[in-house]
């Protein structure tokens, strides 16, 4: 029996192992994205000039995520200084908090904080404050969705620094918020010297030195739970596939009243709009799956040579609404796309030269706009594909994505095993990895 039991313990062991190895692999991998594997946020700081105790620096971000953007409230970013600097003065953006500046007797500083707080300056800013690429209140726009518009700026003259490249030191510890959590920086690295291109096109200058700093995303970070969610139906099967049960939260209005909002109440306006209420902590209506953002792919029609889809996009959260929105969905026929209706498209290939990802948003000042939750909290849009008759077919759930994004946010998909299938599908088992693991321990533990 020893001789036995021996094994079955090994066994039990090392689906342990493996099970928590797993795990780890699942979080270590969380900020990696495979559909855009060299998305960053890039951070140049640009000494221009030298002063007498410090240096003009010009600091831009730059969003080469390609569809990840910055939404309102916009951008925060923080650091630590090296050594005892000041910002005396800012254009294109302001310190949140002063700090002591008790120890200068006639004008003080415009920041004397150890860990300064940087935030852009809204729209409308007066023209003597402002800077190329600055006062768009923080937001930033994806690279691809809008390539012209992918960067913010901001110039600010530090004092009590360095005064030549020996002597001065980069700052340390950066942080991003954009605008909640989700960011982490690397340090300040010695860059290659940014140029700049004069007005009129007809002289060059260099920056005196110039640090590099990469902030990657990771939406474990951003935040614990997801934020959307999938839906999915067909014509070839009456069962609608839902948004799986608590995807993004439970209800829980008995012991944490105001988790979710009924839609029916009286006292909706009075909740919503209450005074205090953080913007970035979702306010959604009360649903089985609690996401603020529902994704619905509907397989709508069936032609001969070709095959349409409805795409359907509602917002469930009472305090947000989203500007700017975006799509990314992964479907292997995205290589035949005849026509999309009242929609934006760009191919992505994260692969290569494989075409079987694509990005859509909203066309400007039509359907851009994705408002807050309830009845006009929606925007929709059909797609036509053309049919490769050597790949096509309904079965199996080929007719749905494999992966969707919304704002950059991986969304849930429903389990594969609960797909609508034709009707003269057979039907499918609902064995999962975790059902035949424990199946086989069962019958080990069995015949000890």
């Amino acid at each position: 029996m020893d001789c036995f039991r021996s094994p079955t313990r090994l066994l039990i062991s090392t689906i342990v192992i493996v099970l928590f190895v797993s795990s780890l692999q699942f979080h270590y991998t969380e900020a990696y994205d495979a559909l855009d594997p060299n998305g960053n946020i890039t951070i140049k700081w640009d000494i221009i000039s030298w002063t007498p105790d410090g240096y003009v620096a010009v600091v831009t971000m730059f969003n080469f995520q390609q569809y990840r953007h910055i939404s309102a409230p916009g951008w925060t970013l923080g650091w630590t200084w090296a050594k005892k600097e000041v910002i005396w003065s800012m254009m294109g953006g302001q310190a949140t908090d002063q700090g002591d500046c008790s120890r200068y007797k006639t004008s003080p500083p415009h920041c004397c904080k150890k860990t300064p707080s940087i935030v852009d300056l809204l729209p409308g800013t007066p023209y003597n404050q402002q800077i190329a690429n600055c006062c768009k209140g923080g937001v930033i726009n994806s690279w691809a969705q809008e390539p012209n518009n992918y960067a913010s700026s901001f110039q600010l003259s530090v004092g009590a620094a360095g005064t030549s490249n020996k002597t001065v030191k980069p700052p340390k510890n950066f942080t991003l918020l954009a605008p909640g959590p989700g960011y982490t920086c690397g340090p300040a690295v010695v860059g290659k010297p940014s140029k700049f291109l004069s007005s009129d096109g007809r002289r060059v200058t260099q920056a005196m030195m110039t640090w590099n700093v990469t902030c990657t995303y990771s939406q474990f970070l951003a935040q614990k739970t997801p934020t959307c969610c999938v839906s999915l139906s067909s014509f070839y099967n009456d069962t609608i596939v839902p948004c799986p049960t608590c995807t993004c939260g439970c209800q829980n209005n008995d012991t944490h009243p105001g988790s979710c909002v009924n839609p029916n109440s009286p006292y909706l306006a009075s909740v919503v709009n209450a005074p205090g209420k953080n913007s970035l902590t979702p306010l959604v209506q009360c649903t089985r799956h609690m996401c603020p953002i529902r994704v619905h792919w509907h397989v709508k029609l069936n032609y001969k040579d070709y095959w349409r889809v409805k795409v359907t996009i509602t917002n469930f959260n009472y305090r947000m609404n989203y500007s700017q929105w975006n799509l990314v969905v992964q479907h292997p026929n995205f290589d035949n796309l005849t026509q999309i209706f009242s929609f934006n498209y760009k191919p992505l290939t994260p692969y290569s030269t494989i075409n079987d990802t694509a990005m859509l948003w909203g066309v400007k000042f039509y359907n851009d706009f994705l408002n807050q939750a309830g009845p006009m909290g929606n925007v929709q849009s059909e797609l036509l594909f053309r049919k490769d008759k050597s790949t096509f077919t309904f079965e199996k759930g080929w007719a749905f994505p494999r992966r969707v994004y919304f704002n950059g946010d991986n969304c849930v998909m429903p389990p594969p095993d609960a797909y609508p299938h034709l009707p003269n599908a057979s039907s499918r088992g609902k064995w999962s990895l975790f059902v035949f693991f424990m199946t086989c321990l069962t019958f080990i533990f069995l015949f000890e």
